[in-house]
């Protein structure tokens, strides 16, 4: 079977694409299609919307983080026995980082390399025909990449539509959709995004009620027929993440959610095992295990906890003295002396790391890294490289005393970024997520 695709992008965050996306997605299930889910760019929170909206697995497609070769690779494990699949974008279509030509992370980079034609959601609130002007623009910025169609989303009324459309009209862009403003449209969100699909009691029925506006407003049939032929092949992915052992203990649970599903399948593959526990329940990493995994998530919303969580942490300490540990981001956090919280009040962790960390003292640190592994440790052999992506609002408060760095790294433009991670023994953690080596 051969899939067909579209990507579902803005023209910067906020325009409502990824309400629009969950509510095609499962329009699009309710008619009997086929259809699979992918995020452009490294977003850990999006892909579970996606599932719960198709019933399948999504994945990430980052062209800054991933080589071609590997993009490729997951695409076409993704379509398998699809019909279409959407690929939402992050921010705006052609936000990404200078750099290497298709290689900027951006969702434009996805539609000019396999051809797909982009959906383009406008949030027309406060505007009328310079909408028009905006979408113009969008079609003519990159010849290589294709405006299929418009979405107007948060429209005050029949008239206000018409203004528009009549403007585009006179464009040739065809308008696909056209949304009435409407405040219950939305999903919560906190400092690292939406608030995530496991924590949403009625998350089936948040997203019945997104289908049922899109089947309403959105032109189904002409956006499925303007999704176009994707091809590609299940290449080399050699640029994978070698798996830290053969029987993986990871973290999963509430404050451990934050790990690509394309780490955990390229792990599976090479033959691991991935044997997951919950810190939040008390579980200590099973000792049968070889490597343990600390994911990113949100453990400065659970410090009390975690800092009460006695058999993990002494169970965590123990693991350390005999296997690899290794944390990221949130991990990361969790592996050192303390976490502050919030309110300022400071929670005692696993203490297997010299650092401490802030929730209270917030800044945000956001962007691509590059890293040569100082080491041997969980991420590849010294000397390797690696690339990846760091998001947090957490500050290191204390370095401490008696670990060595894990990494040199830089962010896209190859500026050196302060935060290099640490090692101690077999125990070590970084601030940014391996998304995959470098190629």
């Amino acid at each position: 079977m051969t899939a067909q695709g579209l990507i579902v992008s803005a023209p910067r965050s906020g325009s409502g694409k990824t309400t629009v996306t969950l509510g095609l997605l499962a329009a699009l299930v309710r008619k009997g299609v086929k259809v699979r889910a992918a995020k452009s760019g490294p977003d850990y929170i999006d892909p579970a919307f996606h599932a719960a909206a198709t019933g399948a697995k999504g994945a990430n497609l980052d062209t800054w983080a991933m080589p071609p070769s590997l993009i490729e690779a997951l695409i076409a494990d993704t379509v398998r026995d699809a019909e279409i699949l959407v690929i939402e974008g992050a921010m705006g279509l052609f936000d990404g980082v200078p750099g290497e030509p298709g290689r900027s992370g951006a969702a434009a980079d996805l539609a000019a390399r396999f051809g797909l034609p982009v959906l383009l959601v406008l949030d027309v609130s406060g505007q009328s025909q310079s909408a028009a002007a905006v979408a113009a623009g969008f079609a003519n910025y990159n010849p290589a990449v294709r405006i299929g169609g418009v979405v107007l989303n948060r429209l005050g009324s029949d008239r206000h539509r018409a203004l528009i459309a009549d403007a585009l009209k006179a464009l040739g862009i065809p308008v696909l959709g056209a949304i009435p403003r409407d405040e219950t449209l939305i999903l919560p969100e906190r400092h690292l995004g939406l608030v995530q699909a496991s924590e949403h009691a009625d998350l089936a029925t948040r997203i019945g009620r997104f289908a049922d506006v899109m089947e309403r407003h959105l032109d189904l049939d002409a956006i499925a027929a303007m999704a176009a032929p994707l091809v590609a092949s299940r290449g080399q992915t050699h640029t994978m993440l070698a798996p830290p052992g053969q029987r993986i203990a990871l973290a999963s649970d509430e404050a451990f959610t934050f790990v690509y599903a394309h780490l955990l399948d390229g792990w599976r593959r090479a033959g691991a095992e991935i044997v997951p526990f919950s810190p939040l329940r008390d579980e200590a990493p099973p000792q049968d295990c070889d490597a343990c995994w600390l994911p990113g998530g949100y453990p400065e919303l659970h410090a009390g906890r975690l800092a009460a969580a006695q058999r993990f942490l002494e169970g965590l300490g123990h693991f350390a003295q005999r296997h690899r540990v290794h944390g990221e981001c949130g991990g990361y956090m969790v592996l050192g002396q303390s976490i502050e919280d919030a309110q300022g009040v400071r929670h005692t962790m696993a203490s297997l790391l010299g650092h401490s960390t802030s929730f209270a003292k917030r800044r945000l640190h956001l962007g691509y890294r590059h890293a040569r592994l100082l080491a041997d440790n969980p991420l590849g052999a010294a000397g390797e490289l690696v690339r990846g992506h760091e998001y947090h609002h957490a500050s290191i408060t204390s370095m401490g005393e008696g670990d060595e760095r894990l990494v040199d790294v830089t962010d896209a433009q190859g500026r050196p970024v302060a935060e290099t991670g640490s090692r101690r023994g077999r125990v070590s953690g970084t601030f940014f997520h391996a998304i995959a080596r470098d190629d």
